[in-house]
Order: C-alpha cells, then structure tokens, then sequence
C-alpha cells in the first residue's frame, strides 16, 4: 500500500501530466506558478495575523487594565523612548515552548518581552520592555532568550543596554527553565559591566529573583506610586517575620531612594520617566571605546561667575548650599542630580563643561555639615567608579570636616567604606580637577581627590581651610591642661585655617578666585583631554566590600 505522500505525489504527477497533454509545458510552468503563489498569500496572511496579534500584546482588555493603574504598554514605553519610526524589533514572532499547565493552550506572539533596539536623540540603543499584559510579564526561558540576545548585541556593537522592567517573576510554569533564564541575563549584566553603560527603569512591579539584574546595572530609576523591588512581597514578609508592611513601604519608589540606596532615581509617571531617560542619556558614551560626548554649547565657557565671591559665609560653621557652587558652574545651569534623596551629605551627578560631559562630586555642608559617612561615601565611591569606566572626567568640590563620628558608624563599617571612596579615587584614570572651597580636614581631605590620589588639578578658594582638624578640636589637645586654651584658636587658625600651607607644598596647584572657577576648568580639561595614564596590569583589584 502506498503512504499518502505517495499518492499524493503520484496524483500530482498525473495532475502535471493531463496538464501537460492539453496545455503543454506552458501550462504546467503557470499551474506550479499559480500554487507557489497561493501558498505564499497564505505564508503572509499567517504572518499579518500573528503580528496583528503580537502588536496586541495580551488583548484589549489587558491593555485597558494597565492604563487604568496610570500605566503605558510595554509598546507605549519604547515609542516614546525612542526617536519617531526608529525602533527596529527582534523575534516579534517567537513563542514559549512550556507545555505543562495547560501552557500549550496559551500563546502570544513574542511572548511577554519587546526586544530590539533604536535611536534616542539620534544615538543607538538597544531596549527591552517587559509586557505585564502577557503572563504578568512573567519570565519564561523564551523571555531571557530575548534579553540576551539585544544584550549580546549592544556588546558586540558597543552600545547602552535599556531595561524597562514590569514583571511578576519568573513563570512558575516553567520552574527551573525560568530560573536558568534569569542566571543568564545575570551573568551578561557582570560582563557588561563597565564596557557599556545599563539602565534599569522600574515601571511595574519587580521581586524575587527578578531584582538582581537592576541591582548590577549601573543606574536604576523607578516610578513613584506604581513601580516595586523587593525580593519578598509582603506576604511572605507577613509569614515569616509576622510583620504588616505595604508593598509602598517595603520596596517603592520612596523606600530605595531615600532609605536603602537601591534606585537612584524616581520620577513623578511613566511618561516623565521616558523623557527624563531619554535626556539623561545624553551624557553618557555609548561605550567605554568612547570619549565623553560633546554637545554645542551655547554658554560662554569663558565666563566669570561673580555670585561664587559671596557664597561662602563669612562664619566657618555655617552652612550654604553646594548645589548652588555646581549649578553655577556647569553650563545653562543644567545639572542632571543622581541619588538627590539618598545620603544628602554628597552631591553626585552629571553635568557639562563648554559641551563636554563631566562628573561632579561635592560634600553638602547643608548635610551633616558635609561630613562622609557610610551612605555617602558608598554612594560617591560608585559614581566615580562609572566615571572613570566610561572616560567622564570628574569635578570635586571639597568642603568636609571630616569622617562623621560616632558608635553607630564604627559598629556599621565607616572603614571600609570610607575606604571604598578612598579606592575609587586613587584608582580612577580619567581626567580629575578638585576645587577646595572651604575645609579641607583630616583623612576626609585626602579622600576628596587630593593631589595625593592623582589629583591632575587641585585649587583651593581663599576661604580653605586645610588642616587636620579644625581649630577648637586642634587647640584642645594641642594645649590639653593648659589655663584659656581658647586664646591659642586665633593662632592655630592664622596659622592653618587658610589655603597656605597645602600651597607652598604644591598639595594645591593655585589658590584662585571663586569667579573663575568655571573658565579655569574648561581650560583645564582641553588641556586634560589628551590625558594618558594606566594603572598597573591585574586581572581586577579588590575594592573593599
């Protein structure tokens, strides 16, 4: 007996055969023709439906349902993100392979992840954006496929990676499947790691296993009222330690960036999150093959800035803002502020230079009087760390009375983490300019990007002061014992509360007036741009942890 392919071919032999009796090979070339043609009407009919339905995500009333929460689609998200008609997706027609669950029963084109990538301001990006409408934006094996392909890319081309994270987990269905998936982004997130820079932007929810990968991204935004990282929701919480938290107070928006130092950012809703993305993009290269971009700058990189004579008060105790010092000095006052909530006492971000990007470091004496401690120290040590991976000069303004003291910093490790600012200094290769516009005491200075740690350019203002410690600490064990120890302060104070001393011994290259501050450091970083130093050849070196 014949198979049915068998016969099937034998009558379409027969079928070619009575064509080519009556209408000659003519009319069998035509016939053939004729087929090949409907089969591929049919071939993209298919296609259009599953791209109809890929474009749908999860349904309309999915989509309804997460605008209702105040929410985008993951569509929505990359469209705004990206420059107008320039997204280019990968495996829109991809689909998970779980078959367990009744899962084979439940299918979407493209599963619940968009990957690709685009342009933002005319640069590439690649992208991926989680869609909540499909499985909750669970991640299956399919998933992370996804991820790691834009991810292998962006390295392979040198370009930022961006993650618009809205997930409920790994997808239980697939069990180990899943997990494996998320072992595999993880370790792409550590050998991307200071070659190109990754973004996380948390727009929905984010727990378990699924928090890891913006942990190890370089900067990680959230999304106030609607965004969430924790690596246990409240029940388990509730379960385990019996206490009553919300998922707002356990790991929202406000909770990681002003009590755990988790996100560096949150903005007001997705849409002001994707435009704030989208500028703060601008300032950083694309790679760590990249030079710090330049823009065309508008602002006279010459200019005197006569406010900063009188910013420092006339009292050595009393606070004023370094925000204002940096505001005034970067261009167009436009100061793009990383981690504004979290350890106040330092001020970390980027801003630009006559056009070329830089990072700036200050102490905050409206903080804790400017004095390091754990949180800031950590918080600065990373800033600086992505700078120096990613060519960003970086601009330190220096006003810290020290190491903030106490049982409470010594019990939690201010040593090593003080050192982490320490080491993150000293190691750094990019281009460094330090400006001291008041004090400058004990170990804090030499942390502060001395001219000790490779320093390229040290100022000091007339108002420093750079000494071990201040006056009144200094006189009192200094003449401990002694009748009208105060009397000795106004000569400790002519003494060393001036910029002198570090001066004559070249610790600071010039004491300058305030006003020049920003044409000083223009110049200088023209001339710093062709700065060549390496450090030692080593596998790695081991910051303290």
């Amino acid at each position: 007996m014949r198979s049915k392919m068998a016969l099937y071919c034998l009558r379409g032999a027969v079928r070619s055969n009575y064509i080519r009796r009556n209408y000659g090979v003519c009319g069998v070339q035509l016939f053939n023709l004729y087929s090949t043609a409907a089969h591929t009407l049919r071939v993209n009919q298919q296609i259009k439906e599953k791209r109809k339905r890929a474009l749908l995500g999860g349904g309309e009333s999915r989509i309804d349902a997460q605008h209702k929460k105040g929410k985008l689609t993951a569509r929505e998200r990359i469209h705004l993100l990206c420059d107008p008609g320039s997204f280019v997706e990968y495996d829109m027609l991809v689909e998970h392979t779980c078959s367990d669950f009744g899962m084979e029963k439940q299918k979407y084109p493209g599963d619940s992840v968009i990957t690709g990538h685009g342009l933002i301001n005319g640069r590439i990006a690649y992208m991926f954006s989680q869609d909540f409408t499909v499985f909750g934006g669970s991640l299956s094996s399919i998933h992370a496929k996804k991820i790691c392909k834009v991810m292998d890319q962006a390295m392979l081309v040198g370009a930022p990676v961006i993650g618009l994270n809205d997930s409920g987990g790994a997808r239980i269905q697939e069990g180990v499947e899943s997990l494996a998936g998320y072992a595999d982004i993880f370790l792409r997130n550590v050998l991307s790691s200071g070659v190109i820079p990754q973004i996380s932007l948390i727009m929905g929810p984010c727990a378990g296993g699924a928090v890891y990968s913006p942990a190890m991204t370089d900067f990680t935004f959230m999304v106030e009222d609607t965004s969430y990282l924790f690596i246990t929701g409240p029940d388990v919480v509730k379960s385990v330690t019996n206490e009553n938290v919300t998922q707002e107070e356990l790991g929202g928006a406000k909770t990681h960036t002003t009590t755990s130092g988790v996100a560096h950012k949150a903005f007001h809703n997705d849409v002001d999150a994707l435009l704030q993305l989208r500028n703060f993009l601008g300032f950083l290269p694309l790679s760590n093959k990249d030079p710090a971009p330049i823009r065309i700058c508008d602002d006279p990189w010459d200019r005197d800035v006569p406010t900063l004579d009188t910013i420092i008060p006339q009292e050595t105790t009393e606070a004023y803002d370094m925000l204002e010092v940096v505001v005034n000095v970067v261009d167009e006052r436009d100061f793009f502020e990383i981690m504004p909530n979290y350890a106040k006492n330092i001020i970390i971000g980027f801003g630009r230079m006559n056009g070329r990007t830089v990072g700036i470091v200050g102490n905050q004496p409206k903080c804790a009087a400017g004095c390091l401690d754990i949180n800031s120290s950590v918080k600065g040590a990373r800033f600086v760390r992505f700078c120096d991976a990613f060519n960003i000069p970086i601009i330190t303004f220096v006003d810290v009375p020290g190491f903030l003291p106490g049982t409470g910093q010594e019990h939690n490790g201010i040593i090593r983490h003080g050192a982490k600012l320490l080491y993150a200094f000293a190691e750094a290769t990019v281009p460094k300019i330090t400006v001291i516009t008041r004090k400058g005491y004990g170990g804090a200075y030499d942390v502060m990007s001395s001219k000790h740690l490779r320093g390229d350019v040290n100022y000091a203002w007339p108002t420093a002061e750079v000494a071990v410690m201040g006056a009144k600490g200094a006189t009192s064990i200094l003449f401990k014992g002694k009748p009208d120890v105060s009397k000795y302060e106004a000569e400790y104070v002519e003494k060393f509360g001036n910029p002198f001393p570090a001066a004559v011994r070249g610790f600071v290259d010039d004491i300058i007036e305030p006003r020049t501050t920003r044409w000083r450091i223009c110049q200088d970083l023209d001339l710093l741009s062709t700065k060549n130093l390496t450090n030692p050849r080593k596998k790695h070196g081991n910051i303290p942890l």
